[in-house]
């Protein structure tokens, strides 16, 4: 096992009608609020007016920002920057999902930078500081809610960059279990993937010793697909609504990842699909996880056996573990597919035509992954793998 430090300064407030003490939250951090959103379904729901009231009773100034879309774009984050500057903004309340709230985290990194807040996502600038984040969750998925992370694109060059830094953690997270009873399938679906690739991608460490987070690693996993076809099936169960927000949560809070090194290159390969594709998140590591799994697997068969056994109840094969890992990767292909998901990139109308490009963009600041090394041919194998 690996040392750490593990600290995470996020207050969570989960339950049923939660979002009425926004206000109450808000009002630690300013006066001034920047309120940032995704389209009109907050709007359509109700829980605008909610917020909007419950920040009113405290005395809290509102400024807003809506238009964020599914892998959200630089252009709003750089409006939500000047926005935040020119009014002098004391906390950003994002509203939504892991696209509101990463927008929300790369325009509180921005207030007090003097240059071009792409900068951070580049590398060319390090984030030192953090206006205070504050989020009422509504999408499930991403894990943002208590994340130090944010993930945006830029659309020129079609580029989908990550940056981290332990102040970009919201302050709180109102997590009411209610307010994804009207999701669509499909996005209920892509966050539930989401989040087991957050966990995946801790799960695959080549760290030894790591008994307790292996098992922390599996419960989740296990909570979630135990739960996802009840949510999608019967989309007002309040009880499997809340086991999957709240294991959408542990799973991206970094409790996982103490002692242990993840691999993350799941995630870097897929940002190069949504970044010119613009497909969803979830929908785009369902199709790249088992790809990797399938190009990866020999490096460690007995991990990829212990997974296919405790997570999939696989009965191991002693004398062919080989084949009980493949058996493992077969159930996670076929569970992804069984909650509408796609499992390979003709399902998402997506051929080869940019499989080259995306495996040099991909690797152009060195190869992805930590598990197995992934140089730019690696990437390639794996998007054609993924076909």
């Amino acid at each position: 096992m690996q040392d750490f430090t593990f600290q995470n300064g996020t207050k969570i407030i989960f339950g049923k009608d939660q979002e009425k003490v926004v206000g109450q939250e808000t009002v630690f951090y300013g006066k001034k609020v920047l309120l940032h959103y995704g389209g009109g379904s907050i709007k359509e729901s109700g829980l605008y007016d909610r917020v909007v009231q419950s920040l009113q009773e405290q005395g809290v100034e509102i400024f807003e920002l809506g238009g964020v879309k599914p892998n959200p774009r630089v252009r709003l984050v750089r409006e939500g920057v000047n926005l935040c500057k020119e009014n002098h903004i004391d906390l950003i309340l994002a509203v939504g999902g892991g696209s509101v709230i990463d927008s929300a985290k790369a325009i509180a990194i921005g207030v007090n930078y003097d240059g071009d807040v792409w900068d951070f996502f580049t590398g060319n600038a390090p984030v030192t500081d953090c206006l205070p984040i504050g989020v009422v969750l509504t999408i499930p998925a991403a894990g943002s809610e208590s994340s130090a992370g944010s993930v945006i694109t830029n659309e020129e060059g079609a580029y989908k960059r990550a940056v981290g830094h332990e102040t970009m953690r919201p302050k709180f997270a109102i997590l009411n279990p209610v307010l994804t009873y009207t999701l669509p399938t499909y996005q209920t679906a892509c966050g539930i993937t989401d989040m087991m690739a957050h966990i995946l991608e801790r799960y695959f460490t080549n760290e030894k010793h790591v008994d307790l987070t292996d098992r922390l690693c599996e419960a989740t996993l296990k909570t979630i697909i135990n739960n996802a076809h009840t949510v999608l099936e019967d989309p007002t169960n309040y009880h499997a609504r809340a086991e999957i927000m709240w294991a959408g949560t542990l799973a991206h809070n970094d409790l996982l990842s103490t002692g242990r090194i993840g691999d993350w290159g799941s995630h870097d390969i897929e940002h190069e699909i949504s970044g010119i594709y613009d497909l969803a998140h979830g929908a785009g590591l369902a199709i790249i996880f088992p790809a990797w799994m399938k190009y990866v697997y020999k490096h460690d068969v007995k991990r990829f056996a212990q997974f296919a056994n405790r997570v999939w109840d696989v009965e191991i094969n002693l004398n062919d573990l080989e084949k009980t890992a493949l058996a493992g990767i077969k159930k996670t292909e076929e569970f992804f597919s069984s909650i509408g998901m796609p499992v390979t990139l003709k399902e998402a109308n997506i051929d080869d035509e940019h499989f080259e490009e995306m495996a040099r963009k991909g690797t152009e600041r060195g190869p992805l992954g930590n598990f197995v090394k992934l140089q730019e041919a690696d990437v390639y194998n794996i998007y054609q793998l993924a076909k």
